[in-house]
């Protein structure tokens, strides 16, 4: 099941982060495995503003999650995290589906988000789920500001693009 995050939520999504970086080990990005997952200040920001969304198991507890902003116009996916233990069940897609059904709601016309390139649940993984590439001279002032912000934070040592999906 899909709901908005509440604020009892939130400690658990830092682990959810915590455990989805893990597997950035096994493709030989330890620097992303141990990379900072935020804290609860910076979730709770999403989730006051209706902009967290989990997906729960049968206790209610979150096992993934999605924090969303606007950007350019469009509704872009700050992160999308599940835990390795409940991976490949379609949780990720039910989240941004969530994000697209909130979306359109709203009237904006796209999904965005940036992302590594070879890593098979990154870029690939979105390809499936109908992201495109989005070429460097299409990018809006948002998506560069944020892309500008990854490569300070170093991120931009691994190959990243940004991504949109049309609603």
């Amino acid at each position: 099941m899909i709901r908005l995050a509440r604020p009892d939520d939130l400690p658990a999504l830092i682990d959810i982060e915590r455990e989805a970086g893990g597997l950035f080990r096994d493709v030989d990005m330890a620097a992303i495995a141990d990379d900072d997952p935020g804290s609860v200040a910076e979730l709770a920001v999403y989730q006051r503003d209706g902009r967290a969304w989990v997906s729960v198991d049968d206790g209610d507890r979150p096992v993934a999650y999605l924090v969303a902003e606007v950007v350019d116009g469009c509704a872009h996916i700050e992160q999308v995290s599940v835990r390795p233990s409940h991976a490949r069940r379609g949780l990720g897609s039910a989240l941004i589906d969530a994000l697209a059904a909130w979306a359109g709601s709203r009237g904006l016309p796209a999904l965005t988000l940036t992302t590594f390139v070879a890593v098979p649940w990154n870029a690939p993984y979105y390809e499936r789920l109908r992201f495109r590439v989005v070429p460097d001279a299409e990018i809006g002032d948002g998506l560069r500001a944020i892309r500008r912000a990854e490569a300070a934070r170093g991120l931009d040592a691994w190959p990243r693009v940004a991504m949109i999906r049309p609603l």
